[in-house]
């Protein structure tokens, strides 16, 4: 007779945590110490265990990757885009991981030059990720930079691609911001100090030693990050350095490498802006007395901001996302409503056109479009039953042209899929929107497992895009559902002020009321309803967790920042004091007593709690791997339930699980059998 696996139990080792008068116990402290054998023997049974637990599903967990590899066009290529004399895209070869990057000269008929295999570059790494891919402007040199840790600190090199041979450059601890001067010879590049803060802009001649290269910008600022980039045009190279709540921006000539920094606009706390040019005037994006931002224009003779005039006015209602400037057009990314709009402004005419989309929800992503002159628009159309679409508008008459839509193999045809959108009331009275998508013919009995998805953090919009592995759960009778809760902006710049700093439980209660609107209308069932998230979209999953534990059946945290009070008041851990803006700085005591309240670590208690699967990835630099690893062992040692808790450390890779697109879906397979094992298949451990 076999007996049930018994899962390893952490040491309690207690730290006494002080503040403003206040005192926490932590027993699991200790998981902090990285270099402990005792760490690392922990995460392994933890490991072991979660391996032997899931031991039962592997022929499921193999059918899902099989569908899934299934539905893939293994050995494909994407919309070719065009620069200057070239096509440049990239493909994929069954069998393979990795990307291929490619580009043919003249047409596209002409023979290929692959600019760089993934593949090759991989070969003897457990993990590997292509930062930056920049070719230089004669369109001669390629910068790339790569990680084969997950830490995320790229080593930026320099491929000559007449010969084929790498030049001698190379730039350690560089981040993900790369740009060319027009001299062909002369990079920019952001470096990160000891707490992943991008803090300075550096500038490399190439054939000259790294260690030489000159330091062109500095941003002191805890809360400040800086990034790059080139004005479409080519004119100028842009530096931002930007924080949550605010940006500053300096251009430099790109053709004077060696000049000075010029600064638009000196910052002030909560004023954001972001410039574009075109034909000497700048059009520059301004949050000032405009929450959901306006156009402003200002000649470049004139940048200081009592010159800046309006272009496009605030509308309350109208969220500006971005903007791409052409030589006769301007493109206005915006949303209402919760939906994206594309509004085409011709600067020949000086009118305005929306462009009409054919699915009443859908999402709109941005495209390549390096060439300047030219009145096409590439982006990419999807929505939840229509698969990623790459299209190119003619800018003039809006006619779209397709010019590639993402296969999905395995006969898929979206007539068979229902998509919808429906609002729950969270208990302020906010109406919350829920986009959904299902098998048509569906019954609301309240019968059908459902998986629940949420982030709603940084002002980041979760769009109801098409996503091929989700048919593997929706083919299986699941209602598919994301949540558009307040901490994004999915409804404007309000949205996300409603769900951050001291009003974070707003997003949390959103979600909550998500979930229980599918189960009133009859959607799902509280015995059928899966949620997940990651990152901090893993604090949600945490935080509805200990509030509602009774609510959900299954629970995935991906990466979960879970640890608030800690983890902000450690300054020394990566990405902190830049967050302080988004979630408050408890050493202030308001902010302390707020997150004290809400922290999912700080509130696990003695009581029952959903199955839960957890995972962490030991060189993650944006939620360090003890936090998951901390909450497992708090759950263990206080839950009073017998349902299934696991936890899957990836012990050689980041904050982005595996890194190669077959082992991608394996860990998606994973995590789809921990949930119908429990939900739909009913052998609950």
């Amino acid at each position: 007779m076999n007996e049930t696996p018994q899962p390893p139990i952490a040491a309690v080792k207690p730290k006494e945590l002080l503040l403003h008068g206040h005192t926490r116990i932590d027993n699991y402290y200790w998981l902090r110490e990285r270099n402990n054998p005792e760490v690392i023997a922990y995460l392994e049974a933890e490991n072991a265990y979660t391996e032997k637990m899931m031991a039962h599903t592997k022929p499921l967990q193999e059918e899902l990757y099989e569908e899934m590899v299934g539905r893939i066009q293994e050995t494909d290529s994407s919309a070719p885009v065009k620069k200057g004399e070239y096509y440049y895209y990239d493909r994929t070869e069954a069998g393979k991981q990795y990307k291929i990057h490619c580009r043919k000269h003249g047409s596209l008929d002409a023979p290929e030059q692959i600019l760089l295999d993934e593949n090759e570059l991989a070969a003897d790494t457990k993990y590997f990720k292509l930062g930056v891919f920049e070719v230089s402007p004669n369109q001669q040199l390629l910068a790339y930079s790569t990680d084969t840790s997950g830490g995320e600190r790229y080593t930026l090199v320099v491929k000559d691609l007449a010969s084929g041979e790498m030049l001698a450059d190379a730039v350690p601890n560089t981040f993900y911001s790369v740009e060319w001067a027009n001299d062909n010879k002369t990079l920019f590049y952001n470096k990160q100090n000891d707490v992943w803060r991008s803090d300075k802009i550096f500038r490399h001649t190439l054939g000259t030693n790294a260690a030489e290269d000159v330091e062109v910008y500095h941003e002191p600022d805890e809360l400040f990050n800086v990034f790059m980039h080139k004005t479409r045009d080519e004119a100028y190279i842009v530096i931002t350095s930007i924080s949550m709540e605010t940006s500053e921006q300096y251009y430099l000539d790109a053709n004077t490498p060696d000049g000075d920094l010029t600064l638009l606009a000196p910052r002030r706390r909560g004023w954001r802006y972001f410039l574009n040019h075109r034909q000497g005037e700048f059009f520059i994006l301004s949050n000032e007395d405009a929450p959901n931002f306006k156009l402003m224009f200002t000649a470049v003779s004139t940048p200081s901001p009592e010159n800046w005039q309006t272009f496009i006015p605030y509308n309350p209602d109208k969220l500006i996302e971005n903007v791409d400037v052409f030589v006769d057009h301007l493109v206005i990314y915006g949303r209402y409503n919760g939906l994206h709009t594309l509004d085409i402004h011709s600067f020949s005419g000086s009118h305005r056109q929306p462009v009409q989309f054919p699915e009443p929800v859908y999402a709109v992503q941005d495209s390549d479009n390096p060439e300047f002159v030219t009145d096409r628009l590439r982006f990419v159309y999807t929505s939840l039953t229509t698969a990623d679409t790459t299209v190119e508008l003619d800018m003039n008459t809006l006619e779209w042209h397709k010019i590639k839509q993402l296969p999905v193999l395995g006969g898929y045809d979206p007539d068979n899929y229902q998509s919808a959108r429906t609002f729950a009331t969270a208990p302020d009275g906010t109406k919350v929107p829920i986009s959904l998508v299902y098998k048509k013919g569906l019954e609301r009995d309240g019968s059908n497992p459902c998986l629940l998805y949420g982030y709603g953090s940084y002002g980041a919009s979760m769009s109801p895009s098409f996503d091929q592995k989700r048919l593997s759960l929706i083919d299986r009778g699941f209602v598919y559902a994301i949540a558009h809760i307040r901490g994004g902006k999915e409804m404007g710049r309000h949205w996300y002020d409603q769900g951050k700093w001291l009003n974070k439980k707003n997003t949390f209660t959103d979600f909550i009321a998500c979930a229980r609107h599918l189960i009133n209308e009859k959607y799902t069932s509280r015995e059928k309803l899966a949620v997940n998230g990651r990152s901090a979209g893993g604090l949600l999953m945490g935080a509805v967790t200990v509030m509602a534990p009774e609510l959900f059946k299954v629970v995935v945290a991906g990466v979960p920042f879970v640890d608030v009070v800690s983890t902000m008041l450690d300054e020394t851990i990566p990405l902190t004091t830049g967050e302080f803006e988004e979630w408050g700085n408890p050493k202030e005591e308001a902010y302390y007593k707020y997150m004290v309240s809400y922290s999912p670590y700080d509130n696990t208690e003695a009581k029952a709690y959903p199955n839960i699967l957890i995972t962490a990835g030991l060189n993650d630099p944006r939620v360090q791997y003890w936090e998951p690893a901390k909450w497992t062992a708090k759950l263990r040692a206080l839950k009073t339930d017998d349902n299934l808790l696991l936890l899957k450390t990836h012990m050689g890779a980041g904050h982005f699980a595996s890194s190669g697109r077959y082992d991608y879906l394996k860990d998606i397979a994973f995590e789809y059998a921990f949930i119908l094992d429990i939900i739909q298949l009913g052998q609950e451990t």
